[in-house]
Formats: structure tokens, sequence, C-alpha cells
């Protein structure tokens, strides 16, 4: 059997941690088996799904490289399909018109909060006469539900879960406008994509019951539920925005990298032992279903600040160049031509042990390209004395003969500068870097000399002087 998936997000809102991490474990587990990854959006609720929402949940998911097959499936699209399941469970006498108006279905709901009972429906028109039904009222279609005995899912994360029947009621399938519920679109879109695992959070999991009730009403064997623990905050508390409960596209504005984002989305709730850093194609190789926790995952930002800063190091410096790119643009001081970007490549080394975000990193690189004159900060103003700004200028005459322009070789004419001078190597290099860089913190002085090249160096320094 072809192991098929789906993720299926409602584009009433963004992308968040939590699904990025439901379609994450979807993609994992059918990239392992070689099967089938589908993406369904349900917009069936058409009063709150929005097209931003559907381009925001698209973009997330390319943004994290978790590539789907096939084309992208609208519920909303389906209506006619799900009306037509209905009508079979009424030919077979599984589902029934109600007619039970707005208040006597809040007396159902006060009468069981009275008793202390979960608010159901009572079932007021399971087995009434349809020709007692009030004029020129539109029923709503709801399934009839088994009464007694059991309903059993054999969770793959969970176990084997189970519920009384007595304990469901008569779920709506379709509105009085004709409108599908939730739970129906589900389960026939499920059907027919010929889905065979359903991996989702586990506030699905009462679903699951209702769910499996209307697939064996209609003939069809459910899919293998998967239903894994929900993200918590690092305090245990339900995760929000104070946590990091954003929308994905919000961590790649911050500058996260999604290799770094798949990596520690993989790490909430699934371990592979003590491997904390997992390649996409290890991660591939490893995961199954068998090592997901039941457990809340707690998120944490450091850990996945921490875990960005590694992917930065180890990523390509061409790369980095082209991402930081847009937020040096944005800046408007700085020089991005062919020139500034070889210079920005060849700073990558010394930069990215630096940085935990591309933010970061972008912050740390813009004063290799900044436009002259440099504004040098408070910090650095202050070491730009009239004495050191006259050093410096002795400093650039002396490194007009520099015949190799290299850090080591940089390093050693300074230190004789210094020498000459009667001064300490940090009175000249302090001052050096103030000039040449508007701030008192960057890479070594000497490595930036030599990125900089000779030309922009003493111009640099001239500037100051």
């Amino acid at each position: 059997m072809s192991i098929v998936t789906r993720f299926a997000p409602s584009p009433t809102g963004f992308l968040h941690i939590g699904g990025a991490r439901t379609a994450l474990f979807n993609w994992l587990f059918t990239r392992h088996h070689g099967g089938i990854f589908r993406l369904r959006i349900e917009d069936t609720d058409r009063a709150r799904s929005t097209q931003e929402a559907i381009d925001a949940i698209l973009d997330g998911l390319k943004w994290l490289e978790l590539d789907w097959d096939g084309e992208v499936v609208y519920q909303s699209q389906r209506l006619a399909r799900h009306a037509e399941a209905v009508k079979g469970l009424l030919d077979s006498g599984r589902a029934y018109r109600c007619w039970a108006s707005p208040q006597e279905l809040g007396a159902m709901r006060e009468k069981a909060k009275a008793e202390g009972r979960s608010p159901r429906y009572d079932g007021l028109w399971r087995d009434r006469d349809p020709s007692t039904a009030p004029a020129g009222v539109a029923p709503v279609i709801r399934f009839r539900a088994p009464q007694e005995g059991e309903t059993v899912s054999a969770d793959i994360v969970q176990g084997e879960v189970r519920v009384a029947n007595a304990e469901l009621d008569d779920m709506v399938l379709l509105r009085a406008d004709g409108t599908p519920t939730y739970m129906l679109s589900v389960v026939v879109d499920d059907h027919d994509m010929e889905i065979t695992h359903a991996i989702r959070g586990d506030d699905h999991l009462t679903n699951a019951f209702r769910q499996t009730q209307l697939f064996l009403a209609l003939g069809w064997t459910p899919p293998a539920y998967a239903h894994i623990p929900l993200i918590h905050g690092a305090d245990g508390a339900k995760l929000s925005k104070r946590h990091g409960a954003l929308g994905v596209g919000e961590y790649r504005a911050m500058g996260f990298l999604p290799e770094a984002m798949r990596n520690y989305l993989l790490r909430l709730g699934w371990g592979h032992g003590d491997d904390e850093i997992i390649s996409t194609k290890q991660a591939i190789e490893w995961f199954d279903l068998d090592h997901v926790g039941r457990s809340a995952a707690r998120f944490d930002m450091d850990k996945l600040s921490n875990l960005n800063a590694h992917y930065i190091r180890e990523a390509d410096d061409a790369r980095l160049v082209s991402l930081i790119l847009p937020q040096l643009e944005a800046r408007g001081d700085c020089v991005l031509d062919a020139a500034g970007k070889a210079r920005l490549v060849a700073a990558m080394p010394g930069l990215k042990p630096r940085a935990k975000t591309l933010k970061e990193l972008a912050d740390n690189a813009a004063f290799y390209v900044r436009r002259l004159p440099l504004a040098p900060d408070a910090k650095a103003e202050k070491l730009l004395t009239p004495e050191a700004r006259a050093r410096l200028a002795r400093l650039a005459s002396a490194l007009e003969g520099q015949s190799a322009w290299m850090a080591q070789a940089l390093e050693e004419t300074v230190r004789r500068f210094a020498e000459a001078e009667g001064a300490k190597l940090g009175d000249v290099a302090q001052p050096l870097r103030a000039a040449l860089t508007g701030s008192t913190a960057s890479p070594g002085i000497f490595e930036v000399m030599e990125v900089l090249g000779r030309a922009e160096t003493i111009a640099r320094i001239q500037n100051m002087a």
C-alpha cells in the first residue's frame, strides 16, 4: 500500500508554528516511506477564509521547502460532492432531516447544563415523522449516530482510544443553507484523496470518533490516525504570542533559515537518541511515527536561535549574501554593486560566527558596504580624538606602500607603526576599527582591512583623519 498523507489547514489566519510542525511531520513521514504528500485548503468557512491567509500558508510551506504532490485541493470547490455523500446517507437511513429551532436547541443546552451534562442534541427529530415539520423552514441534515457500544480508534501515537457511543450526539452534516460542516467535508475528502494516514494535532482526537463513525456509515475505511501533542511555551503554558506563537512568515522576517526551522520543529515532540543537529536528508531517513512523544512539546526561542546560529555558520557564503541583500538595500546607505557583493562574500567567514539570525548578520555586515563618509556611532566617536585622527593620517601614509594586502602582513605593518609611534597596538587598532567600521565591535580589524581592500581602507582612514 502506498502511503498518502495530507496537510489540511483552514485559511482563517497565518501558518503558525503548530501547523508548520504538522505539515513537516506529514511531509517527513511521506518522504520516508516514498509516498504522496497532498495539500488541502479547508476553506468551506467562506466568512472567515481569506485569500491573504491562503497565500500566507502557501508561501510558508514553500519557504520551509515542504513540497506537496499534485494540485492543491480546495474544499470549497467540492461542495456538490459533499452533498452527494449526504444523499447516500439519507437514502440508507444513516442520516435524517432535523427542523429543531434555535429556541429548542437552546433549551436542550440549558437542560443539559442544569443536569450537569455536556450540551448535546437530544435526538428530537431522529425518529419523528417529517410530515410534522414546520412549513417554510429549511432543515439541517444530521448523522444518525450509533447509540450503543463503543467507537474505537487505534491511534498510532496515542495508542488505542475509545468512547461510548452514548456520549456522541447526532452531528450536523449539512447546514440549512446546504453547506457542509467540517466533519463531513474532512471525511469525504480524505476518502476521495485516498488518504491512508491522517497526522494532525491531538486537539482533533475527539473528532476521530465521529469521523470514524461517518467513514463506516459510508462504507469506507478510515485512515490510520496519528494525533501529535500540541506545543506549549517554555513555561508549560498554552503557546501564545509571548512564547513565539507567530506566523512562519514572521520567523522568516526575523532572520531564521528554513533548514533551522525544520530541524527545530522536528525536535518538538520527536526524538532520535541525543541527536540535536539533524539534516533534512537524515530526518527523512530516520523519521517515523513511533518516536513521536505523547506529552506536549515546549517551544524555546533561545534554543531556536542557537540552532539557527549553527546553520548560519554552516551555510554557503554567497547564499547568505543573497539572503541579507534585501535588508541592506532597505537601509539606503549601502553600495551593493558587484564589488560590494564580492566584498560581502569575502567577509562572511568572519561574520557568520557572530550572528544568530540573518537580521543580525545583515546589521553586522552593513559597514563593509556603507557609502562614504561613514558616520561613527557614539562609542566610536569617543575613540576618534584629535590625536587619534592625526595618528590615523600618518598610518594611511604608511599603508600606501604596503605590498601584500593580507591580514597577517597588515598586522605586522600596524604593529611596527605603533612601535615607531611609541604607542600600544590597542591605541592604534581601536581608533582604526572606529574609522573603518564606524563602531567599536567588528571581526578582527586586520581581517576587515583585507576584505575592504587597499583603496577602500585608505579612503576610510583619510575620511576620519
